[in-house]
């Protein structure tokens, strides 16, 4: 009881009051005067200490605070505790306060090791910097990319590979751009901006694409040079085979009569005839050359904006007299008026011009023939669509339809495709499909 924090200020408001009224009783007497000058200063001290004693719980929460500023938490309350029940409360309360920071503390700590952890094992080079181009973050990946064992600033790249600091700085958000550094290293690199703590800070990641590209490469030439194999095959197996059976019919049936050769006419048909089909196996050589060659030279893109709903009109347009010739139900929908693409017109309707042939050769047995040209905006790109509800392609051919000179059609050089997705890929957009049998096929533009 005697401890109690309410019990000792009663006890020092009543010591000073007794003090007062003893003031007031020696001023009433005479010759008094220095004893009651002696007890003022008595209480001066008492009203001090009653000052000092109840201020405690101010330089507490003083403390308190402080301890949260300066994330000092192992420092607890409990000196006071035995002042009374409200002390032994606020102390508990002020400790759990502090319990609660050193956990999420140790949480945060926990948290950004893990992830300081992950960023560095990911494959991805990761290298953030703010305005003025100090480094704030890079992985090993990063260094090991860059070729740098240690980066402060941006812009000591410049000395050490100008072209690769070029290419980090002026990385645009949202966009990807390639960079070959020798034969080890073929990056892209991506970026996207941050707003942390009033500053901009640019999160760029590089990733090494060049054993993909390498497979893929790989890949494309084997698919290729089967194709190639295949067609050469199929032009020069019955030309030998050919030449060796007319050979053999000159040597048989061609007479010598003095000064000329007579031939039976029989075998005269049979040359003719093997003649004209080596001619048009040659023709059918010399038009898979010349598909060959047009597949490896196409001019580079003539930019420049255009509206996206003019274009699929005049492409819907050159297609009319086919659409009325094969009597299908075609529709065309644009999400907007003012939606603008970045193309080579030319370039794009031709692509587009080949989706829809294929669409409308490929509905001809189809009951209620349908096919649709849709343009729209997603938010983040443009897509133009061409939906058919024919047959589709089975899933085994999905995979290679792109794939030049592939071709499902008993006619077709098995370019068009190819084509239309290389230059889709020199637009910056990209070609895919999707199919479900007997339902539709869709082929995406995405620019």
């Amino acid at each position: 009881m005697f401890n109690d924090f309410r019990f000792r200020v009663a006890f020092r408001v009543g010591l000073l009051a007794f003090s007062v009224g003893l003031v007031m009783f020696m001023v009433s007497r005479p010759n008094m005067f220095f004893a009651a000058g002696l007890t003022v200063l008595i209480i001066v001290f008492q009203l001090l200490e009653l000052y000092r004693f109840t201020s405690q719980t101010n330089r507490k929460l003083t403390r308190f605070l402080e301890s949260v500023k300066y994330s000092d938490f192992i420092s607890g309350f409990a000196n006071d505790n035995k002042l009374g029940k409200s002390f032994r409360e606020l102390n508990t309360a002020f400790n759990e306060v502090l319990e609660a920071f050193r956990k999420a503390r140790s949480e945060k700590e926990e948290s950004w090791q893990y992830l300081n952890t992950v960023v560095q094992q990911v494959r991805t080079g990761i290298l953030s910097f703010d305005a003025d181009g100090d480094v704030q973050l890079m992985n090993a990946n990063a260094k090991r990319f860059i070729g740098v064992s240690n980066l402060k600033n941006l812009k000591e790249l410049q000395a050490i590979n100008p072209k690769l600091y070029e290419s980090l700085s002026e990385a645009e958000p949202g966009k990807s751009t390639l960079y070959k550094s020798g034969n080890e290293f073929q990056l892209t690199i991506q970026a996207t901006e941050l707003r942390i703590r009033g500053n901009t800070v640019k999160l760029v990641t590089l990733q090494n694409i060049q054993t993909e590209l390498q497979k893929q490469e790989l890949e494309a030439w084997q698919n290729l040079t089967r194709v190639l194999r295949h067609e050469i095959m199929n032009s020069i197996t019955p030309i030998s085979s050919l030449t060796s059976t007319m050979r053999e019919i000159l040597e048989e049936d061609l007479v010598k009569k003095e000064s000329h050769y007579e031939l039976k006419g029989e075998a005269a048909d049979d040359l003719r005839e093997g003649l004209g089909t080596i001619e048009n196996r040659s023709k059918g050589l010399i038009q898979f050359i010349d598909a060959y060659r047009e597949y490896t030279s196409l001019p580079q893109p003539k930019l420049k904006t255009v509206k996206l709903k003019e274009l699929l009109e005049n492409v819907a347009n050159l297609m009319k007299p086919e659409i009325k010739k094969s009597a299908i139900q075609f529709s065309l929908i644009c999400q907007s008026d003012y939606l603008t693409v970045e193309i080579d017109e030319e370039m794009i309707s031709q692509v587009l011009i080949n989706l829809l042939k294929n669409a409308f050769e490929a509905l001809y047995q189809t009951e209620n023939p349908k096919v649709e040209l849709i343009g729209l905006y997603t938010g983040n790109s443009i897509i133009v669509q061409v939906t058919d509800n024919g047959p589709g392609i089975i899933p085994e051919a999905i995979q290679r339809i792109f794939v030049p000179f592939f071709t499902t059609k008993k006619t077709g050089s098995g370019i068009g495709l190819a084509l239309s997705r290389q230059i889709m890929q020199m637009h910056n957009g990209s070609l895919s499909v999707e199919s479900e049998l007997d339902v539709k096929t869709v082929f995406t533009l995405r620019f």
